[in-house]
């Protein structure tokens, strides 16, 4: 007697991360205008997905160019500051904020720009316990305080990042830097933001 065949195996689906706890439908890319549609297919193309942080604010795609623009500049833009000093200042502000989402993204982006896996935990953990040059560690400290205490930032915080290097305009983009942050750490922990799950096993 022939044996009965095997049902073939079904194939679960990919399980795709929720963005974000809120009732709000990230909308289907077809429903976005052209440039969103171009952005995030630019996203696809460098990095093979959508950031959830970018889902998030799809659903009004005024502020998701607003969000996006102020990014862009903030961390690609013209600056004294290198990309991942940069990257570094996200993940002390987000680690004073325990914020999940960036954490976990821009915890990622300093292993890739460092190379340094262990440099991009110790990151996320305690910053201080990390060996810095005292120019990048001044900037840091500046982010922490900024992030802690703002109403008690003085001009003596200013001059010590002077004495560290740092020049004025430096310390705007640092400034802006930790503000944005701030910002997207509250943002993300009101709505309850998810990372993308391909950011967990990135770069390590």
């Amino acid at each position: 007697m022939a044996k009965a065949k095997a049902a073939p195996k079904k194939t679960a689906p990919k399980k795709t991360t929720k963005p974000h706890a809120l009732k709000i439908a990230v909308p289907p890319r077809e429903k976005l205008d052209p440039a969103t549609q171009a952005y995030f297919a630019k996203c696809d193309e460098k990095i093979g997905f959508v950031p959830n942080v970018l889902l998030s604010y799809s659903f009004d795609q005024k502020k998701l160019r607003a969000f996006s623009e102020m990014y862009n500049e903030l961390m690609l833009g013209e600056s004294g500051l290198s990309k991942l000093e940069r990257e570094m200042i996200a993940v002390v502000v987000s680690s004073i904020n325990h914020c999940f989402y960036c954490l976990t993204a821009h915890g990622a982006a300093v292993r890739q720009i460092s190379g340094d896996p262990k440099l991009g935990e110790l990151m996320v953990m305690n910053y201080r316990a990390a060996d810095l040059a005292p120019k990048l560690r001044a900037a840091l400290d500046f982010a922490a305080k900024l992030t802690e205490t703002p109403a008690k930032m003085v001009e003596a915080d200013r001059e010590a990042l002077r004495k560290a290097g740092w020049s004025d305009r430096d310390i705007w983009d640092i400034a802006a830097t930790v503000s944005f942050y701030n910002m997207s750490n509250r943002m993300a922990a009101a709505i309850e933001m998810q990372p993308n799950d391909e950011y967990h096993g990135a770069f390590r």
